[in-house]
């Protein structure tokens, strides 16, 4: 039975001691400029956000479940076109069954991609209807059918809940392959932020044990690091949405008193892994003044000297999540048709 990590207590933003920064990241490095389009929106962001902590988390938890436009069920099935589903399937061993959004085409038109989406939120908040939205014009083409998780989330469910949970997800996809209409030739993972962190983490999950075969793997922004050691991890301070206080909160929910030291596993944070070979072609994406940004650059590169094929992008003056906060500015627009074009070369292959 997988047991709760220790609390993790943190006041506002704007009320933390300069001491307490220092005595967790460091000294505060530079960050480069907000792109012009993008930083009103990341200001107005950081003005309405609530500070992460355990009393805040809660409510973050409730309004993220209430919904949005886009998420019910008749938003996703694009006006009749999308079979809109939901399953228990089971969990990983001794742990309970988890659920499964299934995004499929109502015309079926043979086998397709299949593609299992793990949604963002730090691994703290957050539902398997989160982040599907840019999936759909995929399964509308008949060329996928998306597989979103319902993980268990921090810190009720500390690691290796989370990963274990998207593990199961996937091996439940690619044995339901025929059931579904799946290709099993045609399987890709994908997740943003935590989800992103997750993906990678389930990727070597799937190559150490051997099943089931990813042909591609997306990670969007992902969350790879714990230790707080690269520049960019310290360089975003009481701004945004996820800053190093937002980022220090969600890894202390998930890894308790283990974050930063010598037993965290790879899975749970993929930049500590020291293999990075037989992985599957991958699309990772940061931007230039976002906290991930430098895990992800040298995760790219760990990843093509392993000899994995990587398209990698760093999209100027973009802040974490800014190419869904604010897909009007030119440079998310660039962003979401890079990913999107890669996402249907993957699935036509």
């Amino acid at each position: 039975m997988v047991g709760v990590a220790a609390p993790c207590r943190f006041r506002r933003r704007e009320q933390m001691a300069d001491q307490t920064a220092a005595d967790d990241f460091g000294a505060l490095t530079t960050r480069p400029p907000l792109d012009p389009e993008l930083a009103p929106v990341e200001e107005a962001r950081g003005a309405v956000f609530p500070a992460l902590s355990d009393e805040t988390l809660p409510e973050i938890r409730r309004q993220i479940a209430a919904g949005s436009p886009g998420l019910d069920s008749e938003a996703l099935t694009a006006g009749g076109r999308v079979r809109v589903e939901e399953r228990q399937v089971p969990g990983p061993d001794g742990a309970p069954d988890i659920t499964v959004l299934i995004l499929s085409p109502v015309e079926n038109r043979g086998p397709k991609g299949g593609i299992l989406s793990l949604h963002g939120g730090g691994m703290i908040m957050g539902g398997r209807r989160d982040h599907v939205s840019p999936l759909l014009p995929h399964v509308i083409e008949g060329s996928a059918v998306v597989v979103s998780v319902e993980y268990r989330l921090a810190p009720d469910h500390p690691d290796p809940a989370p990963v274990e949970d998207c593990y199961a997800g996937l091996v439940w996809t690619a044995k339901n392959a025929a059931e579904l209409g799946i290709d099993p030739e045609r399987l890709l993972i994908t997740g943003i932020s935590g989800g992103g962190g997750l993906a990678a983490g389930t990727a070597l999950l799937a190559r150490d044990r051997a099943f089931p075969t990813l042909s591609h793997q997306v990670l969007i922004c992902p969350m790879l690091d714990d230790r707080f050691e690269t520049h960019s991890s310290r360089m975003v301070d009481r701004e945004g949405v996820w800053d190093r206080y937002s980022n220090l909160y969600a890894w202390t929910s998930v890894l308790g008193e283990r974050r930063g030291g010598p037993d965290v596993s790879q899975y749970a944070a993929p930049a500590r892994a020291e293999d990075l070979s037989r992985l599957p072609r991958t699309y990772i994406d940061t931007g230039s003044a976002e906290g991930f940004r430098d895990e992800i650059l040298i995760y790219a590169g760990r990843l093509s000297e392993a000899g994995v094929s990587v398209d990698f992008h760093m999209w100027g003056g973009a802040f974490h999540g800014s190419d869904m906060a604010a897909d009007h500015a030119a440079v998310s627009r660039a962003s979401n048709a890079t990913r999107e074009e890669f996402i249907r070369r993957a699935l036509d292959r």
